[in-house]
Parts: C-alpha cells; sequence; structure tokens
C-alpha cells in the first residue's frame, strides 16, 4: 500500500509532467586527483563519450519535482589499492602533463545537458567540484542514506568490491541518514535491511 501511495500519489503526478527530455550527464574526473573511479549502478543507462553532444540519441526525462543521485567511488591519485593494477613507472604516454592551469582545487567538471520538453536542440551547463573531502560522520543525511542504500545494493549482489557486508552498519549508516522523513520510506528501508539479516 505503501509503495504505491509512494507511485501514484507522488512520482505518478511528476512522471506524466516533463520538466527536461534527453538529459545527460557527463563527469570527467581530474587525474591529478583521481587515478580510478567506477559508477555504482546505471550500468544499463550508460553512454559512449560520443554520444554525449550528439543531439540526435536519446536520453532519459525528468519530470516535475524527479530527483537523480549518482554515486561514484573513488580511488584517489597516490593512494594504493588491491582493486587497482599498479601502473608501471616508466610509461610515456600515461603521465599527467603538467600546464600553467593544475586545476589542483578542481576534483572533477560534471557536463549537464538536457532539451526542453518541446525543443530539438540541447542546452549544456557545467559545474566544477571543488577538490575537498568530507568524512563521512560529517557528510549530509542525504549522502549516509544514499550510501547505506547503495551498500546494501551491492551487498544484495555480493560485489567482490566491497569488504565489509555487515547488514548492522548498513543499518547504522542509514539510521544516521534518517532525517526529513515524512512518509516513512527511510524507515522502510531500514526495516527491509533488517529483516533481511534473518536470510543472511
Amino acid at each position: 500500500i505503501q509503495e504505491a501511495n509512494r507511485f501514484l500519489g507522488k512520482e505518478f503526478k511528476g512522471s506524466m509532467f516533463a520538466i527536461a527530455k534527453d538529459v545527460k550527464i557527463q563527469i570527467e574526473f581530474n587525474p591529478k586527483q583521481v587515478q580510478a573511479y567506477r559508477l555504482i549502478g546505471y550500468e544499463n543507462r550508460k553512454l559512449r563519450p560520443e554520444d554525449f553532444k550528439n543531439d540526435a540519441i536519446d536520453a532519459g526525462e525528468l519530470g516535475s519535482n524527479h530527483t537523480v543521485t549518482a554515486l561514484y567511488e573513488i580511488i584517489p591519485t597516490g593512494v594504493k589499492s588491491d582493486y587497482l593494477a599498479e601502473q608501471p613507472d616508466d610509461l610515456k604516454y600515461t603521465k599527467t602533463e603538467t600546464n600553467s592551469n593544475n586545476y589542483n582545487g578542481e576534483l572533477a567538471t560534471i557536463k549537464f545537458r538536457y532539451k526542453k520538453p518541446d525543443g530539438e536542440k540541447s542546452i549544456e551547463m557545467v559545474q566544477v567540484i571543488e577538490n575537498k573531502s568530507v568524512v563521512l560522520e560529517k557528510a549530509s543525511d542525504d549522502m549516509k542514506f544514499s550510501a547505506a542504500v547503495a551498500w546494501f545494493g551491492l551487498k544484495l549482489r555480493d560485489s567482490k568490491l566491497i569488504a565489509n557486508k555487515s547488514s548492522e552498519e548498513i543499518v547504522k549508516l542509514a539510521k544516521q541518514g534518517n532525517s526529513n522523513d515524512g512518509e516513512g520510506y527511510k524507515a522502510e528501508f531500514i526495516r527491509l535491511v533488517e529483516t533481511s539479516k534473518q536470510y543472511n
């Protein structure tokens, strides 16, 4: 019943009124700060880099009051990781070139393209992400809860890319992000994770 109310009472109305079509997002990480990254989820929605500016390539619609969350896991430059093969240090063409504008203060650049509902030519917006780290304890509630949901999804897929698959830790993080839950969706997710523990 709760899921039906969520879809019919809230999301369906937003789906009926698109505010943007062919929405595409492209992110470029600064190799001075990030040596490797991966997008968590959205495997079936990836575009080739050359398709980003191609207006003939269809993409998703964004409805009124809808939001999209994309989580990336990164390995900072200079950090050793078991998930990353060590690169030989004598490679000639893969070294990051230095120039007068070194972008040391930038972590990444996000480009967002969309068409107006009645438009055929896309509009591009660009946003630079500052190179600033925030420990998880001081992250926003939305970040904590989103991370908990992604963590649980990776646990269900038995992902080899996560070492800690503790349902207790997932619940703990989700509860830290469980604020402004007027409709009870976050609490429902926490109950789902707690219920799943008996089947582990």
